[in-house]
């Protein structure tokens, strides 16, 4: 079959498909709203042996994908004349000669110095909070600690704590068993340290009203009512996450189109309803304990701490709602330091607001704890 150019010059096929002496244009074309430029930006010769790009004059499109990412994915096999596409796992090198692994990118303990402050600052409040749970144990017979409830306050202690070690999980080159324990764990241990609030909340509200002569509140003032807040609002957390995992649990991700030349290794969460779920009923406590806790914040009662539970809600709430825009909008690594951030911050905060201005009193403002005690004793007697 013959073919006529331009100029009236006959043009045929060689024997491997390609114009006689015709050399290809590599063209690049870009789309940006509705205009479409197009450019070159190399050529290949007609014999098929010569392949050069010009690299600085290609625009790629890396906002939703990477135009024409295959070309870089390829290499050029100048003997057998044919383009070998490399695997998922490799790219070409710069001379496009060889496939070369591409670039792993997650939270590294090794290579991150993010991993590192990170892993300082868990263990450092992880010891705070150990050292706060030693001053209540060995203050639990005072009255700033058993005034609010001594056992909702060492839980809510072993609480914080195994939120600020959850963060580990996050750290590292995921796998499906890390995904699936560092989500569940991170929402049963918020869940239960606000379920503790929730009920140290409701004790507050329940002694008020049962100091009323003949108030039928008596009968609920007690351990039973508020371990029973606690069992009740956790539990619920517990099947959602058990749900989760049942249906559709977080794995390991490999996501190879981001970013050219890079594997970014990520948990998904698998089912997305699963996760919200989790942030949500998180949120729906922290919010029932924000409004009891800023209703009897003002409620005449000894070491009422309802409004340093005001504010730890306040700021937990905080945190999360801002988490939830930055967790959307970030890829890779940096959505996990987004997650991870959330967990400190928020965590940091409890244990600030609650436990901080006790520790306060009990170690620095003895004679406040002293006074309330003789005064308690005088009315008691009267």
């Amino acid at each position: 079959m013959t073919l006529y150019n331009k100029g009236g010059q006959p043009t045929k096929f060689d024997k491997y498909g390609n114009l006689d002496g015709i050399d290809y244009v590599i063209l690049n074309i870009i789309c940006y709203d509705s205009n479409v430029t197009i450019r070159p930006v190399g050529k290949s010769s007609a014999s098929g042996h010569q392949l050069k790009i010009k690299e600085d004059l290609i625009k790629w499109n890396t906002v939703d994908s990477v135009m024409f990412a295959n070309i870089f994915d390829s290499i050029w096999n100048s003997d057998s004349e044919e383009c070998f596409r490399c695997s998922d796992l490799e790219w070409s090198n710069e001379n496009r000669t060889h496939c070369i692994a591409k670039v792993e990118e997650f939270l590294s303990y090794t290579n991150d110095v993010i991993s590192l402050v990170v892993s300082t600052l868990c263990i450092l409040f992880f010891l705070i909070t150990l050292l706060i749970l030693g001053v209540f144990v060995s203050y639990r017979d005072t009255p700033i600690v058993r005034a609010n409830n001594k056992n909702l306050s060492f839980l809510l202690l072993v609480s914080i704590k195994l939120s600020f070690l959850s963060v580990f999980l996050f750290l590292g080159r995921p796998v499906d068993i890390t995904c699936m324990l560092g989500n569940i764990t991170f929402g049963i241990t918020f869940s239960i340290a606000v379920s503790s609030l929730l009920a140290k909340t409701i004790m507050v509200c329940v002694a008020f009203k049962a100091t009323k002569p003949g108030s039928s509140w008596r009968k609920w003032v007690g351990v039973k009512l508020s371990n029973s807040v606690v069992l009740f609002c956790s539990s619920i957390q517990i099947i959602i996450c058990m749900t989760w995992l049942a249906i559709s649990p977080p794995f390991q991700e490999l996501d190879l189109h981001t970013y050219p030349g890079t594997i970014i290794i990520q948990c998904n969460e698998g089912s997305a309803i699963g996760f919200y779920s989790v942030i949500g009923y998180m949120g729906l406590l922290a919010a029932v304990s924000f409004v009891l806790a800023f209703l009897a914040r003002t409620l005449p009662d000894s070491f009422n701490e309802a409004k340093y539970i005001t504010f730890s809600m306040l700021l937990f709430c905080s945190v999360w709602i801002t988490m939830i825009p930055a967790y959307l909008s970030t890829k890779g690594k940096n959505t996990v330091c987004v997650e991870i951030f959330a967990i400190l911050t928020s965590s940091a905060g409890l244990l600030a607001c609650i436990f901080l201005p006790k520790c306060y009193t009990i170690l620095f403002r003895p004679v406040m704890n002293t006074i309330r005690i003789n005064q308690r004793k005088t009315i008691n007697s009267v």
